[in-house]
């Protein structure tokens, strides 16, 4: 079998293949427009429809390549059907004076959309200190009241919850030009919504092994995994496991590496910041320390040269050791810089 090359890119592509995506152009202009079409010529070569929501017929046009359908037409829905069987992208063109919120809601709901963006300059919720406020839950999503993150946007986030209720899987907010990082990689753009957050912790599937692969390497990028040697990265993957948000979405993995003397190190520990309010870490460390107290491990470790992962660690009963209190395997052809940046931490079993 030849290697096969993987991206988040193409987890997406296969996750919307085959289904119809809706796209609401609140307050996008014509050089929005712009930004959003190499997105829209990706999803039609991918056989991924799209039903553009809007009460421009301009901008619907020139985004649908002409097919346009109203909604106060008596069989609109039947036109939105032929018009993406034609061309893979429908405009579907609102009542004069219709609020563009509700009515998103209405379509979104009787077409039984597999996802909706809310495509605004205004961009994704933001939370008291301005940071991106990346994942909600219908629970978290009632929690916002009247507060920053709702502010100007209380109408528009109440018929999301109203979406989520009727069974829309997911909806996100966010600029035109970010639409490709939202759609197609783990930590987005934008604000993502979602009915629960259906975390599940267990053993990575072999066809999930590209997935924890790409995100080991984005850890590795970011400064907070160590690189390893292909076979060392192979054997990681072979024990790994990972959390899943909505059984599909892998929002976090670590492994846990056998050593010498009874010992297990936690390894290749790396979450997703848009799932950092679903504990994503806290639930890796039970899961390794139920691991290794089934093997019967005296201790588990870890090491890292971040300061907030030491306190993470900390947090879940780890306590601060010196290199002489590790396995000295471990620092077999070890990088002599970063083994000086480095922390080591341990919990006794």
């Amino acid at each position: 079998m030849a290697e096969r090359s993987f991206s988040e890119r193409d987890f997406y592509l296969a996750e919307f293949r085959g289904r119809t995506l809706g796209l609401v152009l609140a307050g996008v202009d014509e050089a929005g427009l712009a930004q959003l079409d190499p997105v829209l010529v990706d999803l039609r070569a991918n056989e991924t429809g799209v039903v553009l929501i809007s009460g421009e017929r301009s901008l619907l046009e020139k985004a649908s390549g002409g097919r346009v359908v109203a909604r106060d037409e008596p069989r609109w829905v039947a036109g939105i059907w032929r018009a993406l069987r034609a061309g893979g992208t429908a405009g579907l063109l609102l009542d004069p004076g219709a609020e563009l919120a509700p009515a998103s809601r209405e379509i979104a709901l009787r077409l039984r959309l597999a996802k909706l963006l809310w495509i605004d300059p205004a961009g994704p919720l933001r939370d008291d200190e301005g940071g991106r406020i990346s994942f909600v839950t219908l629970a978290g999503l009632a929690e916002f009241g009247r507060g920053a993150p709702a502010r100007g946007r209380e109408a528009l986030l109440a018929e999301v919850g109203r979406m989520l209720e009727g069974g829309i899987p997911s909806v996100s907010i966010c600029r035109p030009e970010d639409l490709a990082e939202e759609l197609f990689t783990y930590a987005g753009s934008g604000s993502f919504f979602a009915r629960e957050s259906y975390t599940d912790v267990r053993p990575l599937a072999i066809d999930e092994f590209d997935t924890a692969h790409d995100l080991i390497q984005r850890g590795v990028d970011e400064g907070y995994l160590v690189p390893r040697a292909p076979e060392e990265e192979e054997e990681i993957l072979a024990g790994a496991f990972g959390v899943f948000v909505e059984g599909r979405f892998l929002a976090g993995i670590g492994a846990l590496h056998r050593h010498p003397g009874g010992a297990g190190e936690i390894a290749s520990l790396y979450t997703l910041t848009r799932f950092a309010g679903e504990g994503v870490g806290g639930h890796l460390i039970r899961f390794a320390l139920a691991r290794a107290r089934e093997q019967d491990f005296d201790y588990v470790f870890a090491c890292t040269t971040s300061d907030r992962v030491v306190a993470f660690f900390e947090r879940n009963g780890f306590r601060r050791v010196g290199a002489d209190e590790i396995p000295e395997e471990k620092w077999q052809s070890y990088d002599a810089d970063r083994r000086r940046r480095l922390h080591c931490l341990r919990r006794d079993l």
